[in-house]
């Protein structure tokens, strides 16, 4: 036995717009499973620090009860949104 889904009906992008800008719940016309929050996605990198800077990190990330690298990318996203 088959059952429908009741489905919302579908919006053109110029009225979802004006909706989402007019305050109004859009989430009903969101497929959440295809989400993605744009330039947002991990990237990875490699840095290199001379070993008294990573024992400072490590001393600052162990007072704060939070891991390096979330430390480090704390520190250089305030630092980024400060001189943008």
């Amino acid at each position: 036995m088959k059952t429908l889904e009741s489905k919302a009906p579908e919006l053109k992008a110029s009225a979802f717009d004006r909706a989402f800008d007019a305050g109004e719940d859009v989430s009903e016309h969101v497929d959440w499973a295809q989400a993605r929050r744009v330039n947002l996605e991990p990237r990875r990198v490699n840095v290199d620090f001379p070993a008294w800077v990573v024992d400072a990190l490590d001393r600052e990330a162990r007072l704060r009860g939070v891991p390096r690298q979330s430390l480090i990318k704390l520190w250089i996203a305030e630092r980024l949104t400060e001189t943008g």
